[in-house]
């Protein structure tokens, strides 16, 4: 193999099509673009969503939902998982720090526990907000819930 038989693969180039070089192209005088109207024009850009003066898709269905602006999205732990934590780490108190240690959270978050799964150690637990039933949880096995 030398560098002047290199060759593309067959079928992967395409000679490009020559617009405008007239008629015995089959491609001059409109140069494909028709008679007349927007799309003949230069400049032309069809709106997004345009559909030829029918009514748009958007305009056709009905407006519905709110969306809150006040929201606050927490994300969720379960008991469960504080359980596993506290047996694998060994630990009595678990805040916002740890989750992000054990990379259940990032430090950006605000979590919530809520009371999937049962908990059985005495854990002091620190969260941004709790389920009432997690927290009732929590309180039964002889630990603490604090808000931070």
């Amino acid at each position: 193999m030398k560098l002047h038989t290199l060759k593309p693969a067959a079928g992967s180039t395409h000679t490009r099509k020559r617009i405008g070089r007239g008629p015995g192209s089959g491609m001059g005088g409109t140069s494909t673009r028709g008679h007349k109207g927007a799309k003949q024009r230069s400049g032309y850009s069809k709106k997004i969503g345009f559909e030829g003066g029918q009514m748009p898709l958007q305009r056709r269905l009905p407006k519905f939902g709110f969306k809150n602006i006040n929201r606050v999205e927490y994300k969720a732990i379960n008991l469960a998982t504080l359980q596993a934590l506290a047996e694998a780490k060994g630990l009595t108190k678990i805040g916002v720090d740890e989750l992000v240690a054990a990379g259940f959270v990032s430090p950006k978050h605000l979590v919530k526990i809520l009371a999937t799964g049962e908990l059985t150690a005495k854990l002091s637990v620190e969260a941004h907000a709790f389920s009432k039933s997690a927290e009732a949880a929590i309180v039964a096995a002889g630990g603490t819930a604090t808000v931070i």
